[in-house]
């Protein structure tokens, strides 16, 4: 679509302020309102995708949806119409910038920073998931921070319909960066879809980089799908262990070990929120630092948090009465002692360090993924033990650790984890045509979860099995999900109007959405080959491969026997032709008559319903002038 010029009004109500930028499926504009006065992003597609009926369809019920999504975290969609053979939506229009922009200028954030937009983002994910919307491509591209520092979700309902590197189920939708393993795969998507792209833009955040990259939409994807993310605190130090553990549960590849919703997401980092606002500040070496330097100096004492009295002060200001010799004779050994003791106590700390070595609390992470329980540890300073066994839970959960949990060690000890391995692996069976009720129990037996998902197939019939994820011969854990996929029969599409057109056109509109076309001919008095009627009807559904009876005008086939007599010979042959008739000269008739010469004097059938092409003869006649009778002579 070309570039729309400043002062353009778009649907004789948006007037064309700037142009904002581009985006996989569509130009955005800074335009006015001119009928409420407000500003508006108007977003007009590209008419590639203009032309795709299928996909102007998704759009239009996915607009739809979006524009009821009424959040202080959602970018407001206004109104949504068709002009100059496209479609627009517009929407609210924010001063500020997108949060990819935001990191690009910041670099990674801080961590209660970062936990605030992310609340934001999962905020307008729940509103929105409550009603039935996933969003299908959370990125920090979507998010716009506006100048109160607020994050606003746009784009709700609209990645449905389409972009340049996505489709429906059965192959990539979304962004590369990021998108869910699942999607990845081509497999049905969820809300838990959008909360780990919701993870990996909070990984972005905080690393200052997305955890998967490579050259290209399908390296990415792949990644998505195999490879474990590094802990965003490798990038950046101020990540802890339990913000870590946040991250990396919501880029679990397997969406059952996500969390549940958007509200469990946030609850998980409202603790970690706590943590960060809570942590604990014990003496550093600073303190026995000043002990050692003045035992006496109240300054020092002070600034090492050593509690001392202050003196007293008379009314005066002179200070405290002074002691006679007695009073201090006795306070003197009590003085001497509790300096004595300081004294041995700083010799001892700086010869020896610590008097003895720190002592701290082993953290819980039993149930957990091994990465992330190796992460918590080692962040707090400990090293790791793994010893794998086999056992019927998931591969890689920590199903032991010693010390206990809490249990007080010396720190940098080691801890011994006791890792699942899983239950062993199977291979998984093929069900392709099986019934879903008999692939159910097939793969159950083989030791396999179910899921069930459907999908449209133009060669299985309802009903029975198209696949399975992964595919048969996988060889898996036992115990693992396999996803059965169910033929819903062919895809439905929309019957397109052809009545009015040619027989042929209306042949090549209806296979160029996958219909096939039956012919039925009628008599008509119309143009023949034009289409009368259609079954089904414009508009309809149909499924892919389905036929459409059209009706189509053909010439009567009774005509009507014109009566030429009289007529002479040429135009007699053009009247019975001109009626669908054949017509045949059938030779002369000798006629008295002067008038009748040359003339039609007969004619084979002469009237009445035959068939089209049925040949009519005509006789013409061919004037021979009378004989004078000869009288006789009288002798």
């Amino acid at each position: 679509m070309r570039e729309l010029a400043p002062e353009t009004v778009v649907d004789q109500r948006y007037q064309i302020l700037s142009r904002i930028g581009s985006g996989g499926m569509a130009d955005v504009y800074c335009a006015q309102d001119l009928q409420l006065g407000r500003k508006v992003a108007l977003k007009l597609l590209y008419r590639r995708f203009a032309e795709d009926e299928e996909f102007v369809e998704r759009f239009r019920r996915e607009a739809s949806s979006a524009a009821g999504l009424q959040h202080a975290n959602v970018v407001g969609v206004y109104d949504r119409g068709e002009w100059d053979g496209t479609y627009y939506i517009a929407m609210e229009y924010l001063e500020g910038r997108s949060l990819k922009q935001f990191i690009i200028d910041s670099g990674p954030l801080a961590p209660l920073t970062a936990i605030e937009i992310a609340e934001q983002i999962l905020k307008a994910a729940r509103f929105a998931h409550r009603r039935g919307v996933i969003h299908r491509d959370i990125k920090p591209h979507n998010v716009i921070i506006d100048e109160e520092g607020r994050a606003k979700v746009t784009d709700f309902g609209i990645a449905r319909a389409g972009a340049s590197d996505m489709t429906e189920t059965g192959s990539i939708m979304g962004t590369a960066q990021y998108l869910s393993p699942e999607q990845a795969q081509g497999h049905s998507v969820s809300a838990r879809s959008d909360l780990y792209a919701i993870g990996i833009v909070l990984y972005e955040m905080l690393a200052g980089r997305v955890p998967f990259d490579g050259e290209s939409a399908v390296t990415i994807a792949l990644k998505q799908v195999s490879e474990a993310p590094v802990p965003p605190s490798a990038y950046n130090a101020a990540v802890t262990a339990e913000l870590d553990a946040v991250v990396l549960r919501a880029l679990e590849k397997d969406p059952e070990h996500r969390f549940a919703d958007a509200d469990e997401f946030i609850a998980a980092l409202e603790m970690v929120r706590v943590q960060l606002g809570q942590m604990p500040g014990g003496p550093s070496t600073a303190a026995f630092g000043a002990i050692a330097a003045s035992f006496t100096d109240p300054t020092a004492l002070a600034a090492a948090g050593i509690p001392i009295e202050e003196p007293l002060v008379d009314d005066a200001g002179e200070g405290p009465p002074p002691e006679d010799e007695e009073q201090r004779g006795r306070r003197w050994p009590w003085i001497a002692a509790v300096l004595g003791v300081l004294a041995v106590l700083a010799a001892v700390f700086l010869l020896l360090g610590p008097l003895s070595t720190k002592q701290v609390k082993v953290p819980g992470v039993v149930g957990t993924q091994l990465a992330i329980g190796k992460a918590i540890l080692e962040n707090k300073g400990f090293t790791t033990q793994v010893t794998t066994v086999v056992s019927p839970e998931q591969r890689d959960k920590i199903l032991r650790q010693d010390p206990q949990p809490n249990t007080k060690v010396d720190d940098g000890s080691t801890v011994s984890l006791t890792v699942s391995g899983g239950p062993g692996q199977a291979a998984v069976p093929s069900v392709d045509g099986l019934t879903q009720s008999q692939a159910r129990k097939k793969l159950e037996a083989a030791g396999f979860k179910v899921t069930v998902s459907r999908e449209a197939s133009d060669s299985v019939p309802a009903g029975q099995v198209t696949r399975t994820a992964p595919p048969a011969g996988t060889q898996i854990d036992r115990g693992s999900t396999v996803t059965l996929f169910v033929s819903t029969g062919p895809q439905k599409v929309t019957v397109p109007s052809v009545v009015g057109q040619s027989q042929d056109s209306a042949s090549a509109e209806l296979s160029n959405v996958g219909l096939k076309a039956s012919i039925v001919s009628q008599d008509s008095s119309e143009t023949p080959g034009t289409v009368l009627s259609q079954d089904p009807g414009a508009g309809s559904q149909a499924s892919r491969g389905a036929t459409v009876t059209i009706t189509v005008a053909r010439q009567p086939q009774q005509v009507t026997v014109p009566n030429t007599v009289g007529q002479d010979q040429s135009s007699a042959l053009s009247t019975l032709a001109d009626a669908g008739l054949t017509p045949i000269a059938g030779g002369t008739q000798p006629v008295t008559n002067q008038s009748q010469d040359n003339k039609v004097v007969a004619q084979s059938p002469s009237g009445g319903k035959v068939k089209r092409g049925t040949r009519v003869t005509i006789t013409v006649g061919k004037f021979v002038a009378p004989t004078t009778p000869t009288t006789p002579t009288t002798p």
